[in-house]
């Protein structure tokens, strides 16, 4: 198949619209559903990603994205009994690939509510029952298992986006795009992301860990596929925070530091203790903790509220409980897609427990930088690569 048609564009005035091959055969197969030009796009940026985490990393990878920006991104580590609990999947059983799902859409799950979903390896039985039970357009992967399918096919009354991509596909050495009217032609960024960008530490502290490092390149692939400016904060092997789009590199870096901190504050004893009641939607929990998390928890916890949620009111979580909790984050590591241009970024980085930090340097103030970077004991790389994706 050289072009597939689709129902319309970005919007529904947006016709006609397809995707297309040049040359040769579409590298895709839509094995359920009717995917739409987000979808696509949400897909084939999800894909490349996911792909190279796998390669990077040699664990399986999954991204939720939204508006083609991850929302999340991990790969399969065991989940924490505390990391199920948040994420809703204490539940259910959970392979490498659902473990890299359940990581994905719950670091962000605000964001991640009608995500598109890529997967490295085959989708399996537990990632299909994992992905049936949450609000998602569709998923990408390069196999299913046959259980898995016929799973995924009762979703959304039989409408779900399902995908079958060709893993061996190689896209040709140059990519174009048309803006109004325009063609702009370039290489792709072909650029391989690794611990050999991990040797230039302006800083006192002149090494990683394994984990720094894995955390790091995690952070920096994800950024390859996040509209720019971004910023993204990984921790255990999956992305806690991705500030995407923002035209000021601080607002990326509050906006992730801002994600991350709400990841930590969900496991909170008195967050993870909520006295909901039975048969409260997940996405009905996801708004009521991201409200009471926030300063205007008062909107969830005055009379005639609560009692919709809870079984009983909640004690608030004072700010001076939140702040507390927000100092034992620690060990957090910190990818910029270009470079720091002052030292702000890092004071701020530091308040949500970074120890890692990886940007191509070459600001006039990289002085100011590094000297932040000493004064709280991280340790920072300069990698020479800017990771702009637009």
């Amino acid at each position: 198949m050289k072009e597939l048609e689709l129902k319309y564009g970005c919007n529904p005035n947006q016709k006609p619209s397809r995707i297309y091959m040049t040359e040769g055969e579409l590298p895709i197969e839509v094995l359920n559903g009717r995917p739409g030009y987000i979808n696509f796009l949400d897909a084939f940026n999800s894909w490349q990603l996911v792909k190279e985490l796998k390669a990077a990393t040699g664990l399986p990878a999954a991204a939720s994205f939204k508006h083609v920006s991850p929302a999340g991104a991990a790969v399969g580590l065991p989940l924490s009994d505390t990391l199920k609990k948040i994420y809703f999947v204490d539940d259910v059983k959970l392979s490498p690939m659902a473990s890299a799902y359940a990581r994905a859409r719950g670091a962000d799950r605000m964001s991640s509510y009608g995500d598109f979903i890529a997967l490295s390896d085959t989708c399996d039985e537990e990632t299909a029952n994992l992905i049936h039970r949450e609000v998602s357009d569709g998923v990408i992967a390069p196999d299913y298992t046959p259980k898995a399918l016929e799973i995924l096919k009762t979703k959304r009354k039989g409408t779900y986006n399902v995908i079958k991509i060709d893993p061996d596909y190689v896209p040709e050495e140059l990519e174009r795009k048309q803006v109004f009217g325009i063609t702009f032609e370039q290489k792709r960024n072909n650029v391989v992301i690794d611990s050999s960008l991990f040797s230039n530490f302006p800083t006192k502290i002149k090494s990683l860990s394994k984990d720094a490092e894995r955390d790091l390149i995690i952070s920096l692939i994800t950024l390859k596929y996040t509209q720019s400016n971004s910023v993204c904060y990984v921790k255990d092997g999956q992305a806690i925070g991705i500030g995407a789009g923002q035209q000021s590199r601080i607002h990326c870096t509050r906006l992730a530091g801002n994600k991350a901190d709400i990841w930590f504050l969900r496991q909170h004893p008195k967050v993870m203790n909520l006295p909901f009641k039975e048969g409260i939607r997940r996405a009905d929990r996801d708004n009521t903790i991201d409200v009471y998390i926030s300063d205007d928890h008062d909107d969830v916890l005055r009379d005639g509220t609560w009692q919709m949620f809870f079984t009983q009111k909640p004690e608030v979580l004072t700010r001076e409980e939140k702040k507390a909790w927000l100092e034992k984050m620690d060990g957090v590591a910190l990818g910029s897609d270009a470079f720091f241009p002052f030292g702000d970024n890092i004071e701020r980085a530091h308040k949500s427990g970074v120890k890692y930090v990886a940007q191509p340097g070459g600001s006039i103030r990289d002085d100011n930088v590094i000297e932040t970077c000493d004064k709280y004991g991280i340790a920072m790389v300069f990698n020479g690569v800017r990771l702009f994706h637009h």
